[in-house]
């Protein structure tokens, strides 16, 4: 194993009604005026926006509100945020969404926090030395940004869609009611569900360091995802399993899940990044779509791990080699994804990138992770081609 610091600073207030704390919680930070950051619509139509804005008026907290962000939220937004939250002198960014409100609401606040073009520090050209305070209440489980030290912003030019990680950034609280993510779409539910595995597969599958408790947490982590993402889809109204999934939400993305190992792989997150850039796809539904010809791609570099995966998550049955039990494992997390409604390739997908944009993404997911990416299997630019060029239409075994 490795050394490791584990920080999580967010308080959570978890269960039926939490978001009636938040002009409290607000209070108590000591913060004086809040900018409401939020998405498009659904928390207008379900009315929990006008209940957190109750909430503020009753704890006499002032507020100024930005909505509109989109998933993949755009940078555009992020520069109207930073300029309302100065103009209005905010000094707590309220996230009221999912994962792309608050990874917005990220932005803003480093925007607001430090000199310059905020875009920087997604662009790893400099380090944010300051972040504006951020809170959030939870509308998706999913992306765990309401926990986690990262946000991911898309820069409207260009589509290029980039993740900075820094301790600074994360949430002072986070306000978790999982019946506000019972109106989500069952494809929404299902990309949020592939999300949650992903940021547990990821720091899973490597070729440094594990410990044993570290590992035992996280597949049962994933167990209880794969279980509850079969419930849902089969009954959204499930209250217990929206609980299960909105906490393995926040778990497998604040660190708890990868301590003790070499900081994990993420190669399949930089791969998607580049899919959602060009495409603009679901980022859940993205990773489905790349995971398997990854697997398939970095197995043999990663075995042991891969076999331990199928045996301990998938309840594949050791048989044959180790190398067949593990292309079990990657069959049957396929066959998962398919059942919950997820795209194992881009084809599934929707899209049809021609050689070109796959030389283009590889190309940039190449620059964007510095020149290789991995744990399992390090990969540099013709590896992230050969593993784009497997996805884009079915195919059982590498060539």
């Amino acid at each position: 194993m490795f050394n490791f610091n584990y920080y999580t600073p967010t308080k959570i207030i978890f269960g039926k009604d939490a978001e009636k704390q938040t002009g409290e919680l607000v209070k108590n930070t000591g913060c004086k005026k809040v900018l409401l950051h939020y998405g498009c619509g659904s928390v207008i139509r379900s009315g929990l926006l006008d209940r957190i804005r109750t909430s503020l008026n009753e704890s006499s907290i002032s507020y100024t509100e930005l909505g509109g962000v989109v998933p993949n939220p755009r940078l555009s937004l992020v520069y109207k945020g930073i300029e309302l939250c100065k103009k209005e002198h905010a000094d707590l960014i309220l996230a009221v969404g999912g994962g792309s409100v608050i990874d917005s609401s990220k932005a803003i606040a480093y925007g607001v926090a430090n000199e310059g073009d905020v875009w920087d520090f997604y662009d790893h050209t400099r380090h944010a030395s300051a972040c504006l305070p951020v809170a959030a209440v939870l509308t998706i489980a999913a992306a765990g940004s309401e926990m986690s030290n990262s946000s991911v912003i898309t820069k409207d030019e260009g589509k290029i869609k980039r993740g900075y990680n820094h301790d600074l950034c994360r949430p002072v609280f986070a306000v978790m009611n999982p019946e506000l993510t019972m109106t989500l779409p069952a494809y929404q539910t299902a990309c949020g569900c592939t999300d949650i595995l992903m940021h547990t597969m990821e720091r899973y599958f490597t070729n440094g360091g594990n410990m044993e408790l570290t590992d035992a947490i996280a597949e049962a982590l994933m167990r209880t995802v794969i279980r509850n993402a079969r419930i849902l889809n089969e009954n959204p109204a499930d209250y217990n399993a929206r609980a299960e999934i909105m906490w393995a939400s926040s778990l497998s993305h604040n660190g708890l899940t990868g301590c003790g190992s070499d900081g994990g792989d993420f190669a399949t997150h930089a791969l998607e990044h580049e899919i959602g850039g060009m495409f603009d796809v679901a980022h859940g539904a993205g990773l489905a779509a790349i995971w398997g010809s990854w697997a398939r791609y970095v197995l043999k570099d990663c075995l042991k791990r891969f076999h331990r995966f199928a045996v301990n998550v998938m309840g594949i049955e050791d048989y044959g080699t180790q190398e067949e039990t593990a292309l079990k494992g990657i069959e049957a997390m396929e066959d998962f994804y398919r059942s919950i409604g997820m795209p194992v390739n881009m084809q599934e997908l929707g899209i049809s990138p021609d050689d070109g944009q796959l030389q283009t993404m590889a190309h940039m997911c190449s620059i964007a992770s510095g020149g290789s990416k991995g744990s399992a299997k390090k990969l540099q630019e013709k590896d992230m081609l050969h593993i784009y060029r497997m996805a884009v239409k079915p195919r059982t075994c590498l060539s």
